[in-house]
């Protein structure tokens, strides 16, 4: 997902997937939390901490233009009317996950480069040095703009995964590309630290990537396991908690190939469903946690409440 920023951002600092049958046990809140705050949100998934950092936040006018490719006025309307959301309006959430696996630190994906991730892992008393892996789930620049900090980068010790479809997509734009010329700015340079997954290729123990296309080239969903309990990170599989699960067909400006996103769409919220998998979306409402409900010819996000309390 890209958004051109504005002041008000000031508001904040295809593959099937590789699920068993069985449910997964509810999520719970980690008994030594550090992060329960506005932008710091640190739950328990087996012997993981996991914790949602809020990058920033806001507002953007034109809802159906963005996520309404292919409804009529009237259909998006009565969808928003039926979720309490205005027809016009967007909020929009950023939101990188730490996961700490007891021996390492790993961050997905970067924020926007705006000072919003060193805030928010402040607030979960980690700082850029300690981060050990940084995976890039795609290379949008809300993913990628905090990779450096006055072109120094910003977890210096850090190694980095990504999927190659998507850096050699990006890496081979002529220069004026917006996004290539970003990739080749904040990533490129660090190319040397980098490793490359495909589907179900493995960045540590519990945590393996999922080809999830359509969004872009390279578009990469994360599936995390640990003492059996299971989560993914769907990245930007759906933009929007509401248009994007009721009606998975509509298209999402965004999405690079429509169609191949609708079908990633559909393929891993119905997984979720069926299984009962929690998820955290990059750009769900904070702290961006929740489950896929199957509902009618859609789905239906339901966010976290007390399952994650302890």
């Amino acid at each position: 997902m890209t958004v051109t920023l504005t002041r008000r951002a000031a508001l904040g600092a295809a593959a099937a997937l590789p699920f068993a049958s069985a449910a997964t046990p509810i999520l719970a809140a980690a008994s030594d939390t550090k992060a329960n705050s506005t932008i710091a949100k640190s739950f328990q998934l087996g012997d993981f901490t996991v914790t949602t950092l809020l990058d920033g936040s806001l507002p953007r006018d034109g809802a159906k233009e963005i996520f309404g490719g292919g409804a009529t006025d009237e259909e998006f309307a009565n969808v928003s009317a039926q979720n309490f959301i205005s027809a016009d309006m967007a909020q929009f959430f950023f939101t990188p996950t730490l996961v700490n696996t007891g021996s390492e630190l790993v961050l997905f994906d970067t924020g926007l480069g705006q000072g919003g991730i060193q805030a928010a892992l402040a607030d979960a008393g980690v700082n850029p040095d300690q981060i050990d892996v940084v995976v890039i789930t795609h290379m949008h620049p809300d993913h990628i703009g905090g990779m450096t900090t006055n072109d120094a980068p910003t977890f210096p010790n850090a190694r980095y995964v990504t999927a190659s479809t998507e850096y050699d997509f990006w890496a081979a734009q002529d220069s004026g590309n917006r996004v290539g010329d970003l990739v080749a700015a904040k990533v490129t340079p660090l190319a040397e630290k980098m490793t490359f997954v495909g589907d179900s290729g493995e960045v540590l123990s519990g945590i393996t990537a999922v080809s999830a296309h359509g969004h872009t080239p390279g578009h990469t969903v994360f599936h995390l396991e640990s003492n059996g309990q299971r989560l993914v990170l769907t990245a930007d599989l759906a933009n929007h908690y509401v248009w994007s699960f009721a009606r998975p067909e509509w298209e999402v400006k965004f999405d690079m190939d429509k169609a191949a996103a609708t079908a990633s769409r559909r393929n891993v919220l119905g997984m979720l469903a069926a299984d009962k998998v929690p998820m955290i979306g990059y750009h769900m409402p904070f702290p961006a946690a929740g489950y896929v409900e199957a509902r009618g010819d859609g789905f239906r996000f339901v966010p976290v409440s007390y399952q994650m309390m302890g």
